[in-house]
C-alpha cells in the first residue's frame, strides 16, 4: 500500500487509533461498515448542494443547505443493508449505553 498509496499510509499511521478502531468490532460489523457507502453517498449529496450554491451569506446559510440535501437523500434510501441485523445486535451489545435511546 505504501509505495502504491504513498498519502493514504501516511493518513493511516497518523490516524491509526481511528483507523484500528474497525478492527475490534466483531466481522458483522465489520462487513456491514466496509461494505456500505451509504457515507460515500452522503458526502456525494452534500457536495453536490454546497457546489450547486457558491456562496452563501452566513454560516446558517449553509447548515440549511445541508440539512435539507441529508432530508431529502434519506427519503431516497430505500435498501436495506446486507448484514444489518447482525450488526445491529452487536451494535446494542457494545454501545448500549449510546443506543438505549434509539432502540
Amino acid at each position: 500500500w505504501g509505495d502504491q498509496f504513498p498519502s493514504i499510509g501516511k493518513s493511516w499511521r497518523r490516524n491509526w487509533d481511528n483507523v484500528a478502531t474497525i478492527f475490534t468490532y466483531p466481522k458483522a460489523i465489520r462487513k456491514a461498515i466496509y461494505t456500505t457507502n451509504a457515507i460515500e453517498s452522503l458526502n456525494s449529496v452534500i457536495r453536490k448542494s454546497i457546489k450547486n450554491r457558491k456562496i452563501f451569506n452566513h454560516d446558517n446559510s449553509a447548515f440549511k443547505v445541508v440539512f435539507l440535501a441529508i432530508e431529502a437523500a434519506s427519503k431516497r434510501w430505500t435498501m436495506s443493508i446486507r448484514n444489518w441485523p447482525q450488526a445491529m445486535n452487536q451494535f446494542i451489545i457494545l454501545h448500549e449505553d449510546r443506543l438505549k435511546d434509539y432502540v
